[in-house]
């Protein structure tokens, strides 16, 4: 790969420099270094295949769990099959931007398809052809509703950690104020909300279900939102609208979530994509592009990059976001998804993901374990407490093939999706009954 990188290791040191590091390695200071790989230790005069064979033993130390609970912004769902053999076939995956319309209206079909079923699913009037991730369509929404006199955000305490890391991120750039409003047993408290609203807050960004599985009273919160001038941006789980309200309905101006459960496997945190929609009025700060339909000179339908005027590589200037990309191929994913599944087959994979993830808390309830969230209503996540040590307990899982909750706030934090069957859950029960010694 040297020979395609641009730079010379004298530009590079100086690109170094100028953020003050010394070398490439600082820049995965944050990476813990037990997982860091300086080395894969191939003996020297292998043979290629022997190489392939013993990178094939490698790969095998990696360990598959049979049984998942536990989800925290990364969800294990059925993918029917129709998915990969239409996103498999070699004109999508090989597909590139596409910048001549003339030559790219099936790509460019694919995204117009995506963006419709997009705001058909958050009840939005309009889609951008998706972002990078779910945090980083989180950071570009609040972004996106700065006006002259309005550029705080504020973001609720029961958000993801890393969306709200990212948003604060984005902002920092920016020198934009963000306020944390802390959480009232795990969900985001009115008073606090109206407490921390001032004249010039652009945006508030509330997820919901949140991080610890609970369903917010948005109908309640987002009034507040608006009576002070600010917009409501609402983050929320895909397969969740098969069965909630959508953004649309609740009044939300701005949806956002990680388009990953619909029909991408959890895989080792991506690639994902992160969908946006919002509504009319604010169409033309949407970041990213819009694909739009219209005809051509003789009368046919066709499909035309729109709106481009906004992105950096036309008008850096007056740009309110960098992102000039998306993830076609995974939102390619998500449309086929959707269309296979169908709105009757969206409800009945959110409705089991509900049922099994209340079967699971009544069974655990049986066993000492009381969920934080108190009476509050929860999708397919939620937290509880435990009576035995946490790290005994998910080694104790994870021996038989279950991969338990995730440690949190010194409870777990237990998911189900439809992929979980009612045997799944009286093994996983039965394990804990035997490790809580009951």
């Amino acid at each position: 790969m040297g020979s395609y990188i641009p730079s010379t290791g004298e530009e590079r040191q100086e690109m170094l420099k100028t953020i003050g590091l010394s070398s490439m390695d600082q820049l995965y200071d944050v990476v813990p270094e037990e997982v860091r790989l300086h080395s894969l230790d191939i003996p020297e005069g292998m043979s290629e295949m022997e190489v392939s064979r013993h990178m094939e033993e490698l790969a095998g130390k990696n360990h598959v769990f049979r049984s998942v609970f536990r989800g925290a912004g990364a969800y294990r769902h059925y993918i029917p099959a129709i998915v990969k053999s239409v996103t498999g076939k070699e004109e999508f995956l090989t597909a590139y931007t596409p910048y001549q319309a003339e030559i790219s209206q099936g790509v460019l079909q694919s995204i117009f398809e995506y963006q419709t079923q997009m705001c058909e699913l958050t009840g939005m009037d309009v889609s951008n052809a998706s972002v990078y991730d779910g945090a980083s369509a989180a950071a570009e929404a609040v972004l996106m509703c700065q006006e002259r006199k309005r550029s705080r955000v504020i973001i609720s305490g029961t958000a993801n950690p890393q969306v709200i890391e990212t948003v604060k991120t984005y902002c920092g750039s920016r020198n934009v104020p963000v306020t944390v409003i802390p959480a009232r047993e795990y969900s985001t408290d009115p008073g606090e909300l109206k407490n921390a609203l001032t004249e010039d807050t652009a945006a508030v960004y509330i997820q919901s279900p949140n991080y610890y599985g609970v369903i917010e009273d948005m109908e309640s919160l987002i009034p507040v939102i608006h009576e002070s001038g600010a917009k409501a941006v609402m983050g929320v789980n895909p397969i969740s609208l098969g069965l909630l309200k959508t953004p649309g309905e609740l009044g939300a101006d701005i949806a956002v979530g990680e388009g990953q459960p619909l029909g991408m496997p959890v895989a080792f945190g991506g690639p994902y994509l992160g969908f946006m929609t919002c509504r009319q009025a604010m169409m033309r700060r949407l970041p990213g592009r819009i694909v739009g339909e219209t005809t051509d000179k003789e009368g046919r339908r066709c499909f035309v990059l729109t709106l481009q005027a906004r992105e950096q590589h036309i008008r850096r200037e007056k740009a309110s976001s960098n992102i000039c990309s998306n993830e076609a191929l995974c939102a390619m994913t998500a449309s086929v998804y959707l269309a296979a599944m169908g709105p009757q087959g969206l409800y009945r994979a959110a409705e089991s993901c509900a049922a099994h993830a209340r079967y699971l808390a009544a069974e655990l309830g049986k066993l000492g374990f009381h969920i934080l969230s108190g009476e509050r209503p929860f999708f397919h996540e939620f937290l509880t407490d435990c009576p035995v040590d946490s790290g005994k307990l998910l080694a104790a899982l994870a021996k038989q093939d279950i991969l338990g909750g995730l440690p949190v706030d010194g409870g777990i934090l237990w998911c189900c999706t439809e992929c979980n069957s009612k045997a799944d859950i009286d093994r996983l029960v039965s394990i804990v009954k035997e490790v809580c010694g009951k």
